[in-house]
């Protein structure tokens, strides 16, 4: 049996961003869907039942936090696994990713490889029934 592709969401209403993450992953053998804002975002993930959301934290429409509220609020992904993105490298931003419910956070600009090795970790820590808690 061929192993499905996990499916990742990425949104940024910066394109060369969410191409740059796009090729990265789907070089590593991962479904890659893409939305421009979080209002498009929220109907793709939930349309296409994607594995984890990639998003930007401030963008036109419904901002990183708003979506990632949204998502968890719903019976559909109340875990999912959510990588954001920031422009900002201040503390108090960064505390309010994590305290909003991210499982990681970048600050832009960004390595793709530090992405990558990211998402491959996360999924390693999830599993089909949900998050797995810390690896021992």
């Amino acid at each position: 049996m061929i192993p499905v592709a996990k499916k990742i969401l990425v949104v940024d209403d910066e394109r060369h961003i969410v191409r740059l993450v796009q090729v990265n992953l789907e070089r590593a053998g991962y479904e890659v869907i893409i939305a421009y804002d979080g209002v498009v975002a929220l109907e793709k993930a939930e349309r296409e039942k994607v594995d984890m959301v990639i998003t930007d934290d401030w963008m036109p429409r419904m901002n990183g936090f708003e979506l990632l509220e949204k998502l968890r609020s719903g019976d559909q992904f109340p875990d999912i696994p959510v990588i954001m993105l920031g422009a900002s490298n201040q503390d108090a931003h960064i505390f309010q990713a994590y305290s909003s419910g991210v499982t990681s956070h970048f600050t832009k600009p960004f390595d793709p490889k530090q992405i990558l090795a990211a998402v491959q970790r996360i999924f390693s820590l999830y599993g089909d029934e949900g998050f797995l808690g810390p690896a021992s």
